[in-house]
């Protein structure tokens, strides 16, 4: 394995980590409708602390699906596409992969009921 495959591979092992809390995918659901917003603006439309959304963004950030950029005293987050555009490519070829599969077990299943007296 390349040292660039084997990057990808912990890049959605990271994206997959972060995306498995439903308050995480709640947040990217909320900065994706937003554009962009504070952790305080996302708190107060969750059940949760300022605290805790700001450990989730973190989290989140850690895995390339945020990025926080200061404006004076507060942090604005939004939703950076990239990563969840590598993983979205990443499930496309398994599933392709297993459709491939089912392709030939179906294939060779045909062939073997034809071939059948």
């Amino acid at each position: 394995m390349t040292t660039e495959r084997h990057g990808d591979v912990q890049a959605v092992d990271g994206v997959l980590a972060a995306l498995a809390d439903p308050t995480r995918r709640q947040l990217l659901d909320l900065l994706a409708a937003e554009g962009e917003a504070t952790a305080t603006t996302l708190a107060a439309r969750l059940p949760v602390s300022r605290q805790a959304v700001v450990k989730h963004l973190a989290t989140l950030d850690a895995a390339g699906l945020v990025s926080g950029n200061r404006v004076g005293r507060e942090v604005r987050y939004a939703v950076r596409p990239a990563a969840l555009d590598a993983t979205a490519r990443w499930m496309a070829s398994l599933a392709a992969d297993w459709d491939r599969r089912l392709a030939n077990i179906k294939r060779i299943a045909e062939a073997a009921e034809r071939d059948t007296p």
